[in-house]
């Protein structure tokens, strides 16, 4: 019911009112919605129309099967095959395989996601830029990364794709992320730090960072992003057709005619079982770490909230990275004088496994926004206020106006101090919100219809360096 205004009554009888006495409230936003843009197998909805550049919310692998179908075959996939047989008997003696891929498809999108939900992530967006048949085109991933900006959902932002594009056109796209994060105030964006190499080819991690520093020139709103490195090599099978493959066989050393997988299941059995076997145990995808990350900051968030680091943390469905960091190379990657741009490890550690072990945001020489936790936990309580204080617009600019806001924002910033995310032995040592004229108003700010309201926290940052101190203490009895 609506509240009466009981000056303007004037008609005999009697008259109810419902008098609100409990404050708004404020209700919290998503903070790891993440936005895959890339190339689908396809982009239909249920009615078959298209869904390219149109950010489609899904929420399982399965759902992302029906509207965006799977990952594209594998081609160049080869098997070599060496038999060796008894001299006298000419019976069998042994069969080794060896499994080889040329050069995987650029085109990820299916194991990312595959990867995202393995490592705790949930509901997300695909933004499909195109088939699974078009070459890489950073133009074409421009337009979705456009076309996300109208969606207010998605807090998150990532390429899977993008190290298949050269490295100025990709670090340009993620410069583009940045400028639409920094304008909407809302989401963050993933970086998956450039470097393609030869086959077989020993990564140089110390190289490989300070190239990614140079050509990504950018020195504004950094941050917005993180970075990490190294690649991940996941426990995944290709996708392939039989025929696609091709085998070849070495009898005693003589080597025959490749045939194709396909012709080995009905001609020799045992020997498509070992390719088979060889293709599953031996090929596997490497993917850039950000579909991982996303769903590691999913599930960091739900079990324990936007505020503690998204690090120390160990990563599903991979059994090992395609760089070994050292101590002192992550010293250099962690911190640089120069240009202040962190990058994050991940590594593997004796009977841990491999674990995330960096938590800055690019911008890691800046003593705000260093933490990838403080720069997120700013964002969902900025999103969340804004949002909640909408239903104030065209109120009166009056103390009554003041006290609702303000007692709608200490409530909520109370719920996230007892939660953990803010410092403080008192709520008054943990956060502060001003309203009101004189405090955050003057006169003339009311004459133009301006409410100013000031918010102040003291967000809890990660333990990034523990440090134990021993010393000898002298024998007293």
């Amino acid at each position: 019911m609506s509240q009466i205004n009981e000056t303007a009554i004037r008609t005999p009888g009697v008259f109810t009112t419902e008098i609100p006495t409990l404050p708004p409230s404020v209700a919290q936003v998503s903070t790891a919605i993440p936005a895959f843009i890339g190339y689908t197998q396809i982009a239909l909805n249920e009615i078959g129309e298209s869904l390219t550049n149109i950010p489609t919310k899904i929420f399982s692998l399965k759902e992302y099967e029906q509207y965006f179908g799977f990952a594209e075959n594998e081609q160049g996939i080869t098997v070599d095959v060496a038999i060796t047989t008894d001299t006298v008997s000419g019976a069998v003696t042994s069969i080794i395989g060896q499994a080889a891929i040329a050069n995987p498809s650029e085109h990820n999108m299916y194991y990312s996601l595959r990867h995202y939900f393995e490592n705790g992530g949930g509901p997300c967006y695909i933004v499909s830029a195109g088939p699974t048949t078009d070459p890489l085109d950073d133009n074409e991933l421009q337009a979705g990364l456009d076309a996300l900006e109208a969606w207010d959902e998605p807090t998150l932002i990532l390429f899977p794709e993008g190290q298949g594009l050269a490295e100025n056109a990709y670090y340009s796209l993620i410069g583009q992320a940045l400028d639409q994060c920094a304008l909407l105030q809302d989401r963050f964006t993933f970086v998956d730090v450039h470097h393609s190499m030869p086959v077989n080819a020993t990564p140089n991690t110390t190289q490989t960072i300070s190239n990614f520093r140079t050509l990504f020139a950018r020195t504004t709103d950094l941050n917005y992003a993180a970075a990490y490195y190294p690649n991940l090599r996941t426990t995944f099978n290709f996708t392939y057709q039989n025929a696609d493959v091709d085998v070849t066989i070495t009898t005693d050393g003589v080597p025959a005619a490749a045939v194709g997988l396909d012709t080995l299941q009905t001609t020799q059995t045992a020997v498509f079982n070992l390719c088979v076997d060889r293709i599953r145990t031996q090929l596997s995808p490497t993917l850039p770490p950000s579909p991982a990350m996303a769903g590691i900051y999913a599930k960091v968030d739900g079990s324990r909230g936007v505020w503690k680091a998204p690090a120390n943390v160990s990563v599903n469905s991979i059994f090992d990275t395609t760089d070994f960091i050292t101590d002192a190379e992550q010293g250099d990657m962690n911190i640089d004088p120069g240009s202040g741009k962190s990058v994050n490890a991940i590594r593997s550690f004796h009977g841990k496994g491999i674990l995330v072990w960096g938590a800055r945001t690019l911008d890691g020489n800046s003593n705000e926004w260093r933490y990838v936790s403080v720069r997120r936990l700013f964002i969902m309580v900025e999103e969340s206020a804004k949002k909640a204080t909408f239903q104030f617009v065209f109120e009166p600019n009056d103390a009554n106006t003041w006290v609702k806001v303000r007692a709608m924002l200490e409530n909520y910033l109370t719920l996230l101090w007892r939660q953990g995310a803010l410092a403080g032995a008192k709520p008054e040592h943990a956060f502060f919100v001003k309203c009101g004229l004189g405090q955050t108003m003057t006169a003339q700010d009311i004459l133009e219809g301006r409410l100013i309201v000031e918010i102040g926290m003291a967000a809890v940052r990660p333990a990034e360096f523990i440090i134990l101190r021993f010393m000898h203490k002298l024998q007293e009895s």
